[in-house]
């Protein structure tokens, strides 16, 4: 059996698109996404949980990143997730987590 890496977010945008040409013409945008979610805590106190995701998109998909998305923007977006790792100007190996998005839906 195949694996399957699907990602899922509705969530608002923290900043807007960090857009930069890479290689020979090729478009990547970057951009953050907040994801809140409610509960209740043992008391029953009404509690926020927020997570940020690391967002890229590339080519046609940047280029409609960059005229229509706004920090604050309510979004829909699939993909899949990768993980990369660097070195740092320290030298020492980082690694990010972020979802390449394939998929796109402004919903605000």
């Amino acid at each position: 059996m195949k694996g399957l890496n699907k990602v899922s977010l509705i969530g608002h945008l923290g900043k807007d698109p960090d857009v930069r040409m890479v290689g020979e013409g090729m478009r990547v945008s970057h951009v953050s996404l907040a994801t809140t979610e409610l509960y209740r805590d043992k008391s029953g106190a009404v509690k926020t949980q927020t997570d940020w995701h690391a967002l890229v998109l590339w080519s046609k998909l940047s280029e409609i990143a960059e005229k229509h998305l706004h920090k604050g923007n309510l979004v829909y977006v699939e993909g899949k997730l990768k993980t990369r790792h660097y070195e740092d100007k320290a030298g020492s190996r980082r690694y990010v987590s972020e979802v390449i998005v394939e998929q796109l839906l402004i919903l605000k």
